[in-house]
């Protein structure tokens, strides 16, 4: 047994993935699989400007993949997790999972 202190569930959270925007889109894409940068805004209920932000950060971190092309002549734009957008979805919630278990097994009362 290791004498250094347990972290707390809340130093395992990813900055990159907790922000709730970026939650919400990795949550979503997770959910469709496939999802149309549209349908993606509407959802969330962000301007395509901020959506687009989240999106560059996202895919700079390796969590998305965006794929643009057309359906029928309109131009459209798709995402959809890469492994590692998966594996980070899941690890995030994971810690938000022991976050939420450390908090309900608090006794406020055995503290008074």
């Amino acid at each position: 047994m290791s004498d250094e202190p347990e972290q707390h569930p809340v130093n395992g959270l990813d900055d990159v993935v907790h922000q709730r925007v970026r939650l919400g889109i990795l949550t979503v894409a997770h959910q469709a699989r496939r999802v149309e940068f549209g349908f993606l805004r509407t959802t969330l209920g962000l301007t395509a400007g901020n959506l687009s932000q989240h999106l560059a950060v996202l895919e700079k971190a390796g969590l998305v993949a965006v794929e643009k092309g057309y359906e029928g002549r309109r131009a459209r734009t798709w995402l959809s997790l890469t492994p590692a957008g998966d594996r980070a979805l899941r690890e995030e919630v994971a810690q938000l999972k022991r976050l939420i278990q450390q908090i309900e097994q608090t006794d406020p009362a055995a503290e008074s």
